[in-house]
């Protein structure tokens, strides 16, 4: 039984899995693929998932439930004829009308020139610098700012109908303009909205994406006590509105300084789903990569010169043999990113971001997603992974992070300026960008805000 996905055990396969198996031993033992701490807990409190959809469903109590009945049905005399089987049998035989054939035939379309951005990016860094006209070593941060309890109160009061849509907005707005104009006051060079409207990097997308289903109570832990609510992919994916685009041209018409967009990648987007089990992992994900870069090229349209597409868990679905890595992951992996992104103009600049990991051994891969600006979360490994860019002969701008976000502590102007001549030791100072190393979502603004002072005034020093 699958523990890492909610969909239901196909018992006729599972069957005929443990027939074959007993050719070789009578010794089987029944059991979860891995431990339940990867599902969520259990569909009795799903009381607003409609019993159409549940019903194909198995959170981590059923899948015990699937394991008994498997059980069960293995030790009967005709296991075909059992309750059990007859009821899950004809759940799979069910139509459960997930298709889209409008997007099927676009993935079936995609061709090689649809995954290569031209011109080449040596051509394209040099026109970037030219219309964007940043200073050397430009400061920006990741995206998010803090998620005040205001923040988060008037997201759950439109939720629950207690504010109306104009109100939420308005409120939004608010918060939009008071981080640009504190953004502009700091002195940074590239500027983000905040992202006060997002409950998370991917429900919120999902939930402006056809093809997705969200569940109420169904968590997973991330992290420590940090829990997660992942949505489910259902069927076809295709965008059915805007996701990001009133709010970033709203943030851009407060300033002159380039306002980044921000969104989050299709791998990403597909590695913190539920994914379907009918159709390969790279079909779902050129789905995504499709939608997304319907936005890309929105905001293009609509001024937005600089767009960060995030790939925070680009790393996650590499498969435990290191030998799979290509045929089972990375080749359709970056293809994806490339596809959201090959359309765009040489002079806007896509960014991307990266969380924790260990990187070098996918340096390469990395580099070949062909962004223009990358930045990781490289600050609690001591920046090791400087080396690793210098050794490759790394071509993408990148800016690794002068600080760590996860900690409360404010880091002063010395330190930063530290960890910048550390990084000026092994990249070129015209490909080196300063920034926070994650988003700031998760901070208090009594330390964001010194924190980014000290980042500026670091920078304009060295500068």
């Amino acid at each position: 039984v699958n523990g890492k996905n909610i969909w239901r055990n196909h018992y006729e396969k599972t069957t005929n899995l443990l027939q074959e198996l007993t050719k070789y031993s009578s010794q089987i033992v029944l059991n979860t693929s891995c431990s339940l701490l990867h599902v969520p807990y259990t569909l009795r409190h799903e009381t607003k998932l409609n019993e159409n959809y549940k019903k194909h469903f198995s959170f981590a109590e059923e899948k015990l439930n699937e394991l008994a009945e498997l059980a069960n049905i293995i030790d009967s005399a005709s296991p075909e004829e059992t309750p059990a089987y007859q009821k899950n049998k004809a759940l799979f035989t069910e139509e459960r009308f997930c298709e889209n054939k409008g997007v099927q035939e676009k993935v079936a379309a995609l061709t090689e020139k649809d995954f290569v951005r031209l011109p080449e990016f040596s051509e394209r860094e040099k026109i970037q610098h030219k219309v964007l006209n940043l200073p050397l070593l430009p400061t920006t941060t990741i995206g998010s700012f803090p998620q005040t309890k205001e923040v988060r109160a008037n997201r759950a009061a439109f939720r629950k109908g207690e504010i109306t849509e104009e109100q939420y907005v308005a409120f939004n707005k608010k918060k939009i303009a008071d981080c640009v104009a504190l953004q502009e006051e700091i002195g940074l060079d590239v500027l983000v909205h905040g992202e006060y409207e997002r409950n998370d990097m991917v429900e919120y997308f999902g939930e402006c994406l056809d093809g997705y289903l969200f569940t109420e109570k169904a968590w997973v832990q991330s992290y420590g006590t940090r829990c997660v609510k992942p949505p489910i992919i259902w069927g076809d994916i295709c965008r059915a509105k805007p996701m990001t685009l009133k709010w970033s041209v709203y943030a851009q018409s407060l300033t002159k300084k380039p306002m980044k967009g921000m969104l989050t990648g299709p791998v990403t987007i597909l590695n913190w789903s539920f994914p379907r089990e009918d159709i390969s992992l790279q079909e779902c994900a050129y789905q995504i990569g499709l939608a997304i870069r319907e936005e890309v090229l929105d905001l293009e349209k609509n001024g937005i010169q600089v767009i960060q597409i995030d790939e925070a868990a680009l790393r996650e679905k590499l498969p435990l043999r290191k030998s799979d890595w290509k045929s089972d992951y990375l080749d359709w992996a970056i293809p994806a990113f490339r596809l959201v992104h090959s359309g765009v103009k040489p002079e806007t600049q896509i960014h991307t971001h990266m969380c924790y990991s260990e990187f070098a051994d996918i340096i390469q891969d990395i580099d070949n997603m062909d962004a223009d600006v990358i930045t990781f979360e490289a600050s609690r490994s001591d920046l090791t992974i400087l080396d690793t860019l210098k050794e490759n002969n790394f071509r993408t701008e990148v800016g690794p992070g002068v600080y760590d976000i996860h900690s409360p502590r404010i880091p002063t102007t010395e330190e930063i300026k530290s960890a910048i001549e550390k990084m000026l030791s092994r990249i070129s100072k015209e490909k080196l960008w300063i920034n926070p190393d994650c988003g700031l979502k998760t901070r208090g603004i009594q330390e964001t805000i010194p924190s980014l002072v000290h980042l500026v005034q670091a920078t304009k020093e060295l500068r």
